[in-house]
């Protein structure tokens, strides 16, 4: 599955440990259909890992889509850009007078994606996907990111 990109499109309330999110799975238009069935048994819980432990917080399966996706990572700016249904452009923050240029992280904290994050500003977010449309303005972003199920 290296080399494949997976997107999990997330519409949870403000309390995300309340349940009920609705999700949809976009995977990268390049997958074969023996890997597109793997994955949707990893993004769906079934086969284990992280999303076998949110399971109990989704209400709703959106569905699966395959879509060409475009990753790009330049230094502090991340961006992709999923068929016309994402689009979006984050930039690390670093803070002023640090001069090693390193952003400011979080660490420590529970999420299924890892325990450290960078705190990014979105600088284009667009999402119209499984009938979810969201526009926003605050980001994070992973410095290193695996799954396994």
């Amino acid at each position: 599955m290296g080399g494949l990109v997976v997107a999990l499109i997330a519409d949870t309330p403000k309390v995300m440990a309340d349940g009920n999110w609705r999700v949809g799975v976009i995977l990268d238009d390049k997958a074969t259909d023996e890997q597109a069935e793997k994955l949707q048994g990893v993004f769906s819980g079934q086969l284990g890992g992280p999303m076998a432990l949110l399971a109990p917080l989704i209400g709703e399966h959106l569905g699966l889509e395959r879509l060409p996706i475009d990753v790009r990572e330049e230094g502090l700016s991340h961006s992709m850009r999923i068929g016309d249904a994402v689009d979006f452009d984050i930039e690390d923050v670093v803070p002023f007078g640090v001069e090693t240029g390193e952003p400011v992280r979080v660490v420590g904290m529970f999420h299924p994606a890892g325990s450290e994050f960078r705190v990014a500003e979105a600088k284009r977010t667009n999402i119209s996907a499984f009938g979810i449309e969201y526009e926003g303005k605050s980001a994070l972003s992973a410095p290193r990111f695996s799954w396994a199920a």
